[in-house]
């Protein structure tokens, strides 16, 4: 392929591709697997958490030398993902419905109490306003600090403190969770 401009003449490749990042590639096999479990607390399916992931991660490419010098690509990353995660409910906007679910992975001890306790927990997460389910996810399943999470979604420790609190409210408030989630044994 050839390219012409005002008298200059360039070849460039058939294949031309802008150059992979250094460590990119390395960060993505090392944390996919953890930004994607995050997806899918943020948003109930693993479809939707794959489109996630693969967003915040394409968002994060063009300035990956910039974020590896400041050495915080990963809460970058989940920063894209809880915006972008709020941006797709804010529109209500639901494209895609999966209509397949993947294979569950072998599941140890009882497997039908892992799955109740794990469709319990996903109804509860589910019934959390958006901002709420996010603090949830970072701190606690993310283990994020609270300015950690602060940072992630643009917002004061306070307002992380006030939502972590009020979700947290709303989930010991959910019959039949703390038991799922304890194993039986009350607090």
């Amino acid at each position: 392929m050839v390219w012409q401009f005002a008298g200059t003449m360039e070849v460039l490749p058939v294949d031309a591709r802008p150059s992979e990042p250094d460590g990119f590639r390395d960060f993505v096999e090392a944390r996919s697997g953890t930004l994607l479990r995050s997806g899918w607390l943020l948003t109930g399916d693993w479809t939707s958490a794959e489109d996630l992931v693969q967003t915040a991660l394409a968002a994060a490419w063009p300035r990956w030398a910039a974020l590896t010098r400041q050495d915080a690509p990963e809460l970058y990353v989940r920063k894209i993902m809880v915006n972008t995660f709020l941006r797709w409910r804010q529109r209500r906007w639901t494209g895609e419905i999966a209509t397949a679910r993947l294979p569950e992975l072998q599941a140890y001890g009882d497997a039908f109490a892992q799955i109740d306790a794990r469709q319990a927990l996903l109804g509860a997460l589910d019934r959390l306003p958006p901002r709420q389910r996010a603090v949830v996810v970072l701190r606690y399943f993310g283990d994020q600090t609270e300015a950690q999470t602060a940072e992630a979604m643009g917002c004061s420790v306070g307002a992380v403190k006030a939502h972590a609190s009020k979700a947290l409210a709303r989930l010991r408030e959910t019959p039949g969770l703390a038991e799922l989630m304890t194993g039986g044994v009350a607090s």
